[in-house]
């Protein structure tokens, strides 16, 4: 720990997500914490409590006339470079605050879902930091300890976050602002691939490298919020979906590279220590842990400050910053208006120097579904940041500066706390667009039974044989990110027999309703090239053909062809290729 110990002081319990009350309820209670923990560095704007009482009022309305609202009620903080239809946003500068007219598509997406902004939050000005001390309006502090620092830029929608005022923060992420926060405060920071959520409405920082992020206590509340966010926005130039060829699961058995223990030098001793600890526990959960150099990741990473990339920072508000506005942090101005003095040649000599390191670290993580760094280096005081406000701030980066740089995913959660028991933090970074990925090993890290979907695609297949799970042809499936679904029968209308192929599997055969029996099987989700790659490769005498379940459902399913089950042995009274093998 930086400095300090956590303070004695208890704010009233907060108003736990999910917890059932009306959305009027949660309102009430959202504004009477936030009069209790007098934080007022949070907030740049927090709206009236009536008006948004008026809106939960609204949202009850349509869940009494029956309308399905996956975030019915849910509080969400937005950072103040994200657009709100009717609210200023500032960037955290005075001066270059404008009133929005239009919302941002990502929070559109939000409010569309039931949920209720309740304001704008500080933050790092013109999202250029990771400490949350470079604004006007007031250091964040952190909620733990008011004399560390909270993290930045998106300090105020993670502190809201802490202390229980809101569900969600929505903040951003070009260097780490989605994830520093979350790593200082113990709660999970979802960094998606870039573009997945649309930065339509947003103040850029670095077009090419900004996301919107989300915060929450818990992995399902980040996960349900990202996933209402995530879709291709006309208004988004650089916006994208899910590719067809998406992962959809984490395999049983995953396999997750770390870093040696020369590329922690920066990490201080009770982070290294907590980082250990953390492995040790992910080994523990059955992920398969080899060493890798990312030695090259650390190099790129310096290309987003120290390269001439920085220019999109001054091709962002370079101008708007030469008039030397009053409001302006004198350590955010000096560095974006450094920016100016960067040349063609060398911005183009950068990217260049890019997709090198993008076609690298692709090699490095080549056959690894992860990779587990630590979030963050330390955990200073607001003292030290201020006394040194440069080379603190680089130095927190150290691990999270690369992931937009080189299109990858990140998902920051709680790893061992210190020995202390301070708050530590750890990323599951993937290749781009394997989000969903990331999101399981979050789960299996946390220990949680189950893990919450995010990506909302891909197509049903149901198996009855060789692909289920444990028999020999499953790692198909898990090659192709294939995600379990649950235990499925067919009508009685199917027959099964056992096939002499290599390895042994069964064949599925419909006769007609009531001319055999339910026969289990398996159902997976998978993405549709996965499923397209599965029919070109289909041996004889097997089929992909519509499946009827005993729930009156039609899926995609394994079968084979009528003549080879004629001549094959009938084993319909198992009811079931498992139950067939275990009376062998």
């Amino acid at each position: 720990m930086g400095a300090g110990e956590p303070s004695l002081s208890t704010p009233p319990a907060a108003v736990p997500p999910g917890d059932g009350a009306p959305p009027t309820e949660r309102v009430a209670a959202a504004y009477r914490r936030i009069a209790a923990v007098d934080r007022p560095e949070v907030w740049i704007t927090l709206r009236p409590e009536h008006e948004v009482a008026a809106e939960a009022a609204a949202v009850e309305r349509r869940l009494a006339d029956g309308a399905a609202l996956a975030l019915a009620g849910v509080l969400v903080a937005v950072k103040d470079n994200i657009d709100v239809a009717g609210l200023p946003t500032t960037a955290a500068c005075p001066e270059f605050a404008y009133t929005a007219t239009t919302t941002a598509a990502a929070i559109e997406r939000l409010v569309a879902a039931g949920a209720l902004v309740l304001g704008k939050t500080n933050l790092d000005q013109f999202a250029t930091g990771l400490v949350g001390t470079r604004s006007p309006y007031g250091a964040v502090r952190n909620a733990h300890d008011p004399a560390l620092i909270s993290g930045g830029s998106s300090s105020g929608s993670a502190v809201a976050v802490a202390l229980g005022l809101v569900d969600i923060g929505i903040g951003t992420d070009t260097a780490g602002s989605g994830r520093v926060p979350a790593a200082l405060h113990g709660i999970v920071g979802i960094k998606a691939s870039l573009g997945i959520i649309p930065v339509h409405g947003v103040v850029p920082a670095c077009a090419d490298y900004d996301a919107v992020t989300v915060f929450a206590a818990d992995l399902d509340r980040a996960v349900a919020a990202a996933a209402v966010m995530a879709g291709p926005e006309p208004r988004d130039p650089r916006s994208r979906t899910w590719p067809a060829d998406v992962r959809l699961a984490a395999p049983a058995a995953p396999r997750i590279a770390i870093p040696r223990a020369a590329d922690l030098v920066a990490l201080s001793e009770p982070y290294r220590d907590a980082f250990t600890r953390t492995v040790a526990a992910m080994a523990d959960s059955g992920a398969k842990l080899e060493e890798v150099d990312i030695s090259g990741l650390l190099e790129a990473a310096l290309l987003l400050y120290d390269g001439a990339i920085v220019a999109e920072r001054y091709a962002a508000v370079g101008a708007f910053l030469a008039t030397r506005p009053a409001g302006a942090d004198p350590t955010v101005a000096a560095i974006i208006e450094s920016a100016g003095a960067t040349s063609g040649p060398g911005f183009a000599d950068d990217l260049n120097t890019l997709a090198l390191a993008r076609a690298a670290a692709a090699t490095l993580l080549d056959g690894f579904d992860a990779l587990l760094l630590p979030t963050t280096t330390e955990h200073p005081s607001i003292a030290a940041v201020q006394a040194d406000p440069i080379t603190i701030n680089r130095r927190l980066g150290t691990y999270t500066n690369f992931c937009n740089l080189l299109d990858m995913a990140a998902i920051a959660i709680p790893g061992e706390p210190t020995a202390a028991g301070a708050p530590f933090g750890v990323m599951l970074v993937t290749p781009a667009c394997a989000d969903q990925v990331a999101v399981d090993l979050a789960a299996r890290l946390l220990d949680s039974d189950t893990s919450p979907l995010l990506v909302r695609r891909g197509v049903e297949l149901a198996v009855f044989g060789a692909h289920l799970r444990g028999q020999p042809l499953h790692w198909q499936l898990e090659q192709i990110g294939a995600r379990f679904a649950g235990e499925i029968h067919t009508t009685d209308a199917y027959r099964l027999t056992a096939l002499d192929t290599t390895p042994a599997k069964p064949g599925l055969v419909r006769h007609g309703d009531g001319l055999g029996a339910p026969i289990l099987g398996e159902l997976f989700l998978v993405a549709e090239a996965g499923l397209g790659g599965f029919l070109a490769a289909l041996p004889a005498p097997m089929a992909l053909t519509s499946i009827e379940l005993s729930d009156g459902r039609s899926v995609i399913g394994f079968a084979c062809t009528y003549d080879a089950a004629v001549t094959a042995t009938d084993i319909t009274s198992y009811g079931g290729w498992q139950a067939y093998l275990a009376r062998q």
